[in-house]
């Protein structure tokens, strides 16, 4: 429950995290994979609704690192019935999120799409898939609140086994409902999002299975405060509701990329969705390796110990440079080896290539980066958070509205948007974390 700060402690934090990220993703580019052999307007369209779906996950993933650096201080503090309190808390909240959610999703995002999309056939299919894709929503969010205490309470390597099991029954359902298999009748693009409803589902139901087996319910009390507890319900969201914000701004601004990309054409949105997910796997090295810089800062702080917080800081965003070197590196030794995974066309694949150079470049500033930002959030001040995600998605936009809706340029040029938030990102951290304003901060 005390964390160290050496090397075999951010080990044991980040591989299982790793393993539960690289599942998902790895279903993710089977998924888009299957898709690709539908065509470039499946590919189009999933593009667009998927960042979507994105969005409305930001508001799990923003719950979910606020009560991951709230347990992980009440770790650190060895406060067992505080982490109970937060959990039954967080789950409450979180099904309240859902419930806004899917009724944004359903009222407003028709609107939204067809006043910003062009092609009207990639507008129609993206609305049927979402319409479908957000009911799945309640489960994903009960999911993210137990991951945060899995991740938060030091018993990270669970999630590997909820991460397997959720993902074999979401490939099984992608091939067999999207192309019609082993007695289901084929439903294309739609087939997808019922194949993902049904994963969440499956996943939060064998997290929830494991709390009980390992009676991790008794050890924390997990349920039992049900009712809620207005001063724990106002902390968690003291600490949350600047990183939902936050996550919005930065995935949002992700999904006004995408429609400024559409405005370009099918072609390069459908390059687009194919780099999403080949960077998507490969950039796990580096969220599993923040989301263990977010747990461990909290918990050295906790602890009473924040002379380690840029030691903890400083292995961390080494040992995530090291990792994207590499993967940057093979990506640009195979990068059409990669590109067959999801396509055969080799217009497709030329358009490509030139793109696959400037993420990987991207990437290495995005490693560090992104530490950085996590180490920010462990310290518990998430307003820095918030303003260090708006400044950077300002001019992110400017960039995008500039280079890519006014000057219309190359997709290989309209990727270089991702060098301008990350600067923005390191730089304030950084300045931020040196400052040393966080000390003393309570939560």
């Amino acid at each position: 429950m005390q964390l160290e700060a050496t090397n075999r402690q951010i080990y044991k934090i980040a591989s299982p995290i790793c393993l539960a990220l690289i599942i998902p993703q790895f279903n993710h580019m089977t998924n888009t994979a299957f898709l690709g052999r539908l065509g470039e307007l499946e590919l189009a369209a999933n593009g667009i609704a998927g960042i979507y779906y994105l969005v409305m996950y930001m508001i799990a993933y923003g719950l979910n690192n606020g009560m991951q650096v709230l347990i992980a201080r009440r770790a650190g503090q060895q406060h067992y019935e505080g982490i109970g309190k937060l959990f039954s808390n967080g789950l409450e909240a979180g099904l309240v999120f859902s419930v806004i959610a899917i009724l944004v999703t359903l009222l407003a995002a028709p609107y939204f799409f067809s006043k910003s999309l062009h092609n009207p056939d990639i507008y129609t299919a993206a609305i049927s898939f979402i319409r479908i894709r957000i009911w799945g929503f309640p489960f994903l969010m009960m999911l993210s609140m137990v991951d945060a205490f899995y991740i938060g309470s030091g018993h990270s390597k669970v999630l590997a086994v909820i991460s397997i099991c959720q993902e074999f029954v979401n490939i099984f359902f992608d091939y067999s409902l999207i192309f019609g298999k082993l007695g289901f009748e084929p439903m294309g693009l739609n087939g997808a999002a019922w194949a993902s409803i049904i994963a969440e589902a499956t996943g939060c139901m064998v997290a929830f299975s494991i709390l009980f087996l390992r009676k991790f319910h008794q050890q924390y009390s997990l349920f039992r405060f049900w009712r809620p507890g207005w001063e724990v319900m106002r902390n968690i969201l003291n600490v949350s509701a600047p990183l939902i914000v936050q996550f919005l701004f930065s995935i949002g601004s992700w999904f006004v990329f995408f429609i400024f990309i559409e405005h370009l054409g099918e072609r390069p949105l459908a390059v687009s969705n194919m780099l999403r997910s080949i960077f998507g796997f490969f950039g796990i090295f580096t969220w599993s390796l923040a989301a263990t810089c977010n747990t461990m800062v909290s918990n050295v702080i906790g602890q009473g110990r924040s002379d380690l917080v840029y030691t903890v800081i400083k292995k961390i965003a080494l040992i995530s440079l090291g990792c994207a070197t590499f993967v940057c590196i093979m990506v640009n030794l195979f990068p059409y080896t990669l590109l067959h995974i999801y396509t055969n066309d080799a217009g497709l694949i030329a358009t490509a290539i030139p793109s696959i150079r400037v993420i990987t470049l991207s990437t290495l500033l995005m490693a560090v980066s992104a530490v950085a930002l996590n180490g920010v959030t462990g310290t518990g001040n998430t307003r820095m958070n918030l303003l260090i995600e708006i400044s950077a998605v300002v001019g992110y936009l400017i960039y995008c509205d500039i280079v890519v809706e006014k000057m219309r340029s190359p997709l290989y040029i309209a990727w270089g948007a991702d060098f301008i938030y990350w600067i923005v990102i390191f730089t304030m951290s950084v300045w931020y974390l040196r400052s040393g304003r966080w000390k003393g901060k309570e939560i």
